[in-house]
């Protein structure tokens, strides 16, 4: 299950109707002054919680910008070993490759699958045309050896990338994230008994705890919001360049 970005700014008014609704709450009741202790412990969860989601999409945001360079890697190693095959099968594998660095561009630009149509197409053709180029007259004893397990390399970590960019928390811990956030909203209402309002308090936990969350979901789902990891194309982009 996807969670948009944008579903986090729910959070904001959400919260401050559950402070205010904590704050009638108490003064209804005229209970007297307790022990924090309860309150601080929720507090305390909560902001473990908060902490490891968000320590937890960096780190796959991160991982994200690993795969794409070690895939630009392969790609490169690969066309690199394409000096192995017969020189007159060098230049439509040539062509292929370049068309299928093109093809993995963009691909945080919009919502799309992890490895299109176009790319798997292409991946096909390229195998094809290498395996029988590596066994042709004029092509080096060792291309079979070195350019088709580069080749194999090439296609896997499209499965790779494909895997960690569907790899996110489980469902409940988001589930969790919004229900400590609004829970513990009402127990800050709760703890306020200063007449008028401090306002200054009230939008600052929202907005805080609102923009915290909003963050944490741009990195888990960077195609969901502004975050579209486009920038981390430059390596592809420098590799394609290269090709002509």
């Amino acid at each position: 299950m996807i969670f948009p970005p944008p579903l986090a700014l729910l959070l904001f008014p959400a919260m401050l109707l559950l402070l205010e609704l904590g704050r009638r709450f108490r003064l209804s009741r005229k209970d007297p002054v307790q022990s924090n202790a309860v309150e601080g412990a929720v507090f305390a969860l909560f902001g473990l919680l908060l902490a490891f989601t968000f320590s937890g999409a960096v780190t796959r945001y991160d991982a994200h910008r690993q795969l794409i360079t070690q895939e630009t890697n392969d790609i490169g190693t690969a066309y690199l070993r394409l000096d192995l095959v017969a020189p007159q099968a060098q230049p439509a594998l040539r062509q292929l490759f370049r068309d299928y660095a093109t093809s993995r561009l963009h691909l945080f630009d919009a919502v799309s699958e992890e490895v299109s149509p176009e790319s798997q197409h292409l991946q096909r053709e390229i195998w094809r045309q290498s395996v029988a180029a590596a066994a042709a007259p004029g092509s080096s004893a060792d291309a079979s050896k070195l350019l088709l397990p580069a080749l194999n390399d090439m296609i896997d970590i499209t499965a790779t990338r494909q895997n960690a960019f569907n790899m996110h928390p489980p469902i409940v811990v988001f589930l969790l994230l919004f229900t400590f956030s609004l829970g513990c909203a009402f127990l800050a209402g709760y703890d306020m008994t200063a007449v008028p309002r401090n306002w200054l308090y009230i939008v600052a936990l929202a907005a805080a705890v609102t923009l915290t969350i909003y963050a944490t979901l741009e990195i888990e789902f960077p195609r969901q919001g502004l975050i579209r990891l486009s920038h981390t194309d430059k390596t592809l982009i420098d590799l394609r360049s290269s090709m002509n």
